[in-house]
């Protein structure tokens, strides 16, 4: 998903904004095996669902910043971050709008690869994933480290425009919204902040297993 302009502030705080699903649109769906969450059906394609515009990205001019509580501040071009060791990580999605599609394969580098670099300082507790067009999107810090992939190719292929390209990052054990497409910033956190979707009406935590997906009080 994509971004928008940071919330009004007279938005009613309990309302999700722009056209998110609200808990009593979320559709009953059956079992469908060991490796799928509950409320989840298995997609055979991998839909395109992104607020906002496919953003216009320029290779030549991209960069990857790291900022924030680190040791040292940095900035990659796209061949800097293309030398960093690459890696394939086979994952299931689970989009937060019931969609699950099994078995994808990403290639890219590990973020935990990327932070060394930038030296985590220990103050450091979570992540702003930062993209292209403003969105942003939160992340507990050790579970960036153990599995975040900053991704480049899906299925052996690059990454299609709408789903990312270039760089997407990817949070297999959290709903779709933390793996944040056209990413090119991570900013780390000392304390946690809420994120684009996070502000507007979607669990903080976002666990499909848990089905995190909406604030608590929109579930009451």
């Amino acid at each position: 998903m994509t971004t928008a302009n940071q919330p009004d502030q007279q938005t009613n705080p309990t309302q999700p904004e722009f056209g998110l699903k609200r808990p009593d649109q979320v559709k009953i769906a059956p079992p469908a095996g060991e490796r799928v969450p509950p409320g989840q059906f298995v997609a055979k394609t991998f839909p395109v669902l992104t607020y906002g515009d496919t953003p216009e990205v320029d290779l030549s001019a991209w960069r990857m910043r790291v900022w924030g509580s680190v040791h040292n501040e940095i900035e990659l071009d796209w061949a800097q971050f293309c030398a960093l060791p690459w890696v394939e990580l086979n994952a299931d999605f689970h989009c937060v709008t019931q969609w699950s599609s099994l078995d994808q394969t990403w290639e890219g580098v590990w973020v935990a690869d990327l932070l060394e670099l930038a030296g985590v300082d220990p103050t450091a507790r979570h992540i702003m994933a930062h993209c292209f067009g403003d969105y942003t999107t939160n992340v507990p810090l050790d579970l960036a480290l153990s599995e975040g992939l900053l991704a480049h190719k899906q299925n052996g292929a690059e990454i299609g425009k709408d789903h990312g390209w270039p760089l997407r990052l990817i949070i297999p054990s959290r709903y779709g919204w933390k793996s944040a497409k056209w990413v090119n910033g991570i900013e780390l956190m000392s304390e946690d902040a809420p994120g684009f979707w996070e502000q507007r009406g979607y669990n903080n935590n976002a666990d499909p297993w848990q089905e995190e997906r909406f604030w608590p009080e929109l579930t009451r």
